[in-house]
C-alpha cells in the first residue's frame, strides 16, 4: 500500500471510532428513569418509569390533545391532533438528550436530570 492509501485508512478508522463514541454518548439511557411531562413550561407529571404501570395519559390544551402512553416502562406519544405529528413519529423516549416535543401543544417529554426536582 502506498502512503496515500494508509493515510485514508487511518483517517477513516479514527472517524469510525469517533462516530461510535458519539453514538454511545448520545443514545445512552440515563441512570434515573424519571421522566417529566412539561406543558407550557410547567411540569404536569413526574413519572418514575421503573415503577410506572402501563397507562394512557390524555393531555389537553386550547389547541388540541396528546395521548401519552406508558407501556413496559417506556413512554411515547401514541396519538395527537397536531398537524405534523412529530411527537407521535418520534417514538419511544430513549435518549437523555433527545426529548419528545409537540410544539403546537407546547408539550415536552424528557428524562429528568440526576437530582432534578420539578
Amino acid at each position: 500500500m502506498n502512503k496515500k492509501a494508509l493515510l485514508i485508512a487511518g483517517i477513516t478508522g479514527i472517524f469510525l471510532i469517533v462516530c461510535i463514541i458519539w453514538t454511545v454518548i448520545v443514545f445512552r439511557k440515563p441512570k434515573e428513569q424519571r421522566v417529566f411531562i412539561i406543558q407550557d413550561n410547567k411540569v404536569i407529571y413526574d413519572i418514575d418509569l421503573a415503577s410506572a404501570e402501563n397507562q394512557e395519559i390524555r393531555i389537553e390544551c386550547e389547541s388540541g390533545y396528546n395521548i401519552v402512553k406508558i407501556y413496559e416502562h417506556e413512554i411515547f406519544v401514541s396519538e395527537a391532533d397536531c398537524a405534523d405529528k412529530t411527537c407521535v413519529n418520534t417514538g419511544i423516549l430513549c435518549a437523555e438528550g433527545l426529548p419528545i416535543v409537540c410544539l403546537p401543544h407546547k408539550l415536552i417529554i424528557r428524562f429528568a436530570e440526576e437530582g432534578e426536582q420539578p
